[in-house]
C-alpha cells in the first residue's frame, strides 16, 4: 500500500510498509525531488542500517564485517530495494591483475622511493602497475575512478600531497572499489591512507635545536596549496609552546620549496634579527638559505644554525652537511600497497589514515650555543 505525504512544494514522500525478518514494520521514506524518485545510495543504507559509509562500502565489495552489521545492512537493503553496481560485482569474481597508481606529477623525484615500495609488493602478488599523471587535486584525482568502474584495473592507489578537497574525500568514501591515498587524507577517517607524521617530523627538529640551547627559531614554510605543510607549521607551534620557545610571526615566511625560493625568504628573513637558527620545511628550501646566508658572510653553523626536511641526496653533499629529517618512502609505499590488495582480496582494512614517523639525521650545519 503507498500514500502520498506532501511536505512542501519541493518535496514530497511515499510511505512504503511491509514485514521483514525479525522486523515488525518497516517505514520507508523515497525523497521525491521535480516530480522524480531518487534512488536508494549508500548514504540510505548506512542510516538504515545505522553504521558508517565505508562500512556499506567495505559490505558491498565483499568484504567481512560483524555478523550483526551483516544482517542489519541486508536488511537495509531489501527495506530501500537497494541495487548493487553490477560492475562492482563483476569486479568481485574477475581480476585483471593489475592497479592503477595517479600521481599528481610523475617527473617528481620526491615520489621515486613510493613509488618503489608500491611496486615491490605489486610484484610478489604478481601485479602490473599502469601510472597515470598529471593530476592537481582532489576533483581530477576522481576522474580516474573509471578505470576501476569500467574493470581495467583491480585497485587504484592516488599518490598526491597536495591538500584534498573534504567534499571529494567524502565521494571517495562511497566508492565500493579497493582504493588507497598517499598524502593529505583531510583528517577524516572511512579511507585508508598513509602519510608521513609531518608534525613529528618538525617537532623532532624543534627539539634537537632546543638541546642545542637555541630558544628563537625562524621558519621557512612552504607552499600553501601543499598538504604537510599545515601539519609541519602545527607541530613547530606545538613543540615551541611545549618547551617555552620564543615565537614570533615576523620569524615565519613562506616560501615555494624550491631553492630559489628558499633563497629569496632567507634573504627576507635576514630582515629580521634575534634568532639563533632557522628550520626550513624541506632540504631545497634550506639550500637556498644556506647560500643566502653564504653571500652575506653569514657562518653556518658558527653564526647561525639551520636545518631542512626531506633528506634529499643533495643535502648530504652541500657544505657544510645539513641536518634533516628521514621519510621513510618506500615504507609509505608498500603500506598504501599492502592496504590495497588487502581490499582487493577481500579483508577488512582499517579505513583511516596511518602515519610514519620521520628520523632525524644530525650532519654539521647545526651548533651548540
Amino acid at each position: 500500500m503507498r500514500s502520498t505525504i506532501e511536505v512542501s512544494k519541493k518535496q514530497s514522500f511515499i510511505l512504503k510498509m511491509g514485514t521483514f525478518p525479525k522486523m515488525k514494520i518497516q517505514v520507508l521514506l523515497f525523497e521525491y525531488r521535480g516530480g522524480q524518485p531518487m534512488n536508494p545510495t549508500i548514504h540510505d543504507v548506512a542510516r538504515v542500517a545505522n553504521t558508517s559509509k565505508s562500512t556499506v562500502s567495505r559490505y558491498l565489495n565483499g568484504q567481512k564485517v560483524k555478523k550483526a552489521t551483516e544482517e542489519a545492512l541486508e536488511r537495509a537493503i531489501i527495506t530501500l530495494n537497494y541495487h548493487r553496481n553490477e560492475n562492482a560485482r563483476r569486479l568481485v569474481m574477475s581480476r585483471t591483475n593489475t592497479i592503477g597508481i595517479v600521481v599528481d606529477n610523475i617527473s617528481n623525484i620526491f615520489y621515486s622511493g613510493i613509488i618503489r615500495g608500491i611496486e615491490a609488493v605489486a610484484n610478489k602478488k604478481g601485479y602490473n602497475c599502469i601510472f597515470y599523471s598529471g593530476t592537481s587535486n582532489a576533483k581530477q584525482e576522481a576522474s580516474f575512478l573509471h578505470l576501476l568502474f569500467e574493470g581495467q584495473v583491480d585497485g587504484i592507489i592516488l599518490l598526491s600531497f597536495q591538500k584534498r578537497d573534504p567534499l571529494e574525500l567524502e565521494r571517495m568514501m562511497d566508492v565500493p572499489y579497493p582504493l588507497a591515498l598517499i598524502g593529505d587524507h583531510g583528517e577524516m577517517d572511512g579511507l585508508f591512507s598513509v602519510d608521513i607524521d609531518n608534525a613529528s617530523g618538525v617537532a623532532d627538529l624543534v627539539t634537537y635545536l632546543h638541546e642545542l640551547g637555541h630558544r628563537r627559531v625562524a621558519y621557512i614554510s612552504g607552499p600553501s596549496h601543499m598538504g604537510p605543510i599545515k601539519y609541519r607549521l602545527k607541530g613547530l607551534q606545538q613543540k615551541m609552546h611545549e618547551l617555552q620557545m620564543e615565537f614570533r610571526p615576523e620569524w615565519v615566511v613562506a616560501s615555494d620549496w624550491t631553492n630559489q625560493g628558499g633563497y629569496e625568504a632567507m634573504k627576507e628573513l635576514l630582515k629580521e634579527e634575534g634568532y639563533t637558527a632557522v628550520i626550513a620545511s624541506s632540504d631545497e628550501t634550506a639550500i637556498g638559505a644556506l647560500r643566502a646566508l653564504q653571500e652575506q658572510g653569514i657562518q653556518v653553523p658558527n653564526q647561525i644554525s639551520i636545518v631542512g626536511f626531506d633528506d634529499i641526496t643533495l643535502s648530504s653533499w652541500v657544505s657544510p652537511p645539513l641536518t634533516t629529517v628521514r621519510q621513510p618512502l618506500q615504507d609509505v609505499g608498500m603500506k598504501a600497497a599492502e592496504g590495497l590488495f588487502a581490499q582487493i582480496e577481500g579483508e577488512e582494512v582499517e579505513r583511516t589514515s596511518h602515519l610514519f614517523k620521520p628520523t632525524l639525521v644530525i650532519r654539521q650545519s647545526c651548533t651548540k650555543l
